[in-house]
């Protein structure tokens, strides 16, 4: 199975210049773990997660946080780890695992259509245990 076939289409993404407190919320909003950081033609710059941003928390006082001059470019991951849309489920779950990350971003033409998680790949293995191909 190809990772298009398993991918989250679309991608939730914020700007650079977004306030921490700003990105907890979208988070909440959209119910996921992680927000790519697209620049101003929609290339990916970083990648932020909930992790990171919990993290983050015990640096500065939670008033400071809302208040300050703070913003995701200055705490993201610029490292984004990618895979191919036409790359194997078991490639993007071997990345993962080597990367230690939780999500990658999906590329078609060197575009990006998507994300692939370890909750969309653990899907497909629940469904395959739970429900077996006779």
């Amino acid at each position: 199975m190809e990772v298009r076939e398993a991918m989250n289409k679309g991608i939730i993404s914020i700007d650079p210049n977004t306030r921490p407190i700003d990105a907890f919320e979208k988070m909440y909003k959209e119910g996921v773990r992680r927000l790519f950081v697209m620049d101003e033609t929609e290339n990916p710059v970083g990648v932020i997660s909930y992790l990171d941003l919990v993290g983050m928390l015990g640096a500065f006082k939670p008033r400071t946080i809302v208040s300050n001059n703070l913003k995701i470019e200055d705490i993201m991951s610029k490292d984004i780890i990618t895979i191919s849309a036409e790359d194997k489920i078991e490639d993007a779950a071997n990345l993962m695992l080597r990367a230690d990350v939780s999500g990658l971003l999906v590329l078609e033409n060197k575009k990006p259509v998507g994300v692939i998680t370890k909750t969309d790949i653990c899907r497909l293995v629940a469904a395959e245990i739970l429900v077996p191909e006779y």
